[in-house]
């Protein structure tokens, strides 16, 4: 049975009571008065820095990789900065799942719209390449009051918080496929779609190649020159962020990529990361660096967690 085909009488069992509260807070908080959200994410940030220290521990192991231009006391300030960032970015996706983002379209900038817009009017497919920022669900939400998408997801572990966050991107996303999914990503490209992809995380040793992300080898999928190869749309990077004054936004189109797929994916991956690499130092404490990016270490090496 699949998550979707789970009985929502399930959902009673004690074992979702916790979620359920989550969820219900969830929708409390996207209609709080826009400075209490702000302290709240800002709390919730300090929270976890202090307390999540598995978390805490593969920040600063990021950090110290990707910035050895800063020196120990920088590298701190900004590992307790991407902390604050990403608890905004929980109230941010509260925004973005429970509320129209229609209320919030003073609050943007959408640079480069033209690119995506080229496209519409040729009638072309293409492959939107996105970045695993904090604000990545209300950027989304955001996006949806300018251009219809796709997107492909890696499903919840917890079925009940699954639902929940399907049904919440159901409005701004036309279709949401699963990761594994690359004949519907292929399909929809084709007959005219633009889908977003978010090619940096780890996946794996089998699906990936090596490429420099900030200087280091990560384990980066090949399937991004795939789909453009199977597909032969154009991959267009977007990039958004929350502004320095922690109340606006800026959304950004920048030019599709000429001359992709190479035919080289170790020099694809190359690209795809410097692209991403780019868009990440602008706003780098806004980027996801709870994860462990680095976790498939090339054969012999010793991981870095």
């Amino acid at each position: 049975m699949s998550r979707d085909d789970t009985p929502q009488t399930s959902f009673a069992h004690p074992r979702y009571w916790p979620t359920w509260l989550g969820i219900g807070a969830m929708h409390v908080v996207a209609w709080l008065p826009w400075r209490l959200k702000l302290w709240i994410g800002r709390a919730i940030g300090l929270a976890a820095w202090r307390f999540v220290k598995r978390r805490r521990h593969i920040t600063e192991t990021n950090i110290r990789l990707c910035f050895p231009e800063l020196d120990e006391a920088q590298q701190s300030r900004l590992v307790r900065e991407t902390f604050v960032a990403n608890g905004i970015g929980v109230v941010e996706t509260a925004t973005g799942w429970c509320r129209d983002p229609e209320h919030l379209r003073h609050r943007v900038t959408f640079l480069g719209q033209e690119h995506r817009a080229r496209l519409q009017v040729e009638g072309k497919g293409a492959l939107i390449l996105g970045v695993h920022f904090s604000t990545l669900d209300l950027g989304a939400a955001l996006h949806a009051l300018y251009f219809r998408a796709d997107a492909v997801q890696r499903p919840h572990d917890n079925p009940l918080f699954d639902r929940f966050m399907g049904r919440a991107r159901a409005p701004y996303f036309d279709v949401v496929l699963d990761r594994h999914d690359l004949r519907g990503v292929v399909r929809r490209i084709k007959a005219g779609h633009a889908v977003w992809y978010s090619p940096d995380q780890d996946f794996g040793r089998d699906a990936s190649v090596f490429a420099p992300f900030f200087g280091i080898p990560a384990a980066t999928v090949r399937m991004t020159s795939r789909i453009a190869r199977m597909t032969g749309a154009p991959v267009i990077p977007l990039i958004f962020h929350r502004n320095p004054d922690d109340r606006t936004y800026t959304l950004e189109y920048l030019p599709p990529l000429e001359n992709f797929p190479s035919g080289d994916d170790l020099a694809d991956a190359t690209r795809i990361n410097a692209v991403i690499e780019a868009a990440i130092r602008k706003h780098p404490e806004q980027y996801l660096w709870l994860h462990r990016r680095f976790k498939t270490r090339p054969e012999g090496e010793v991981g870095f967690y």
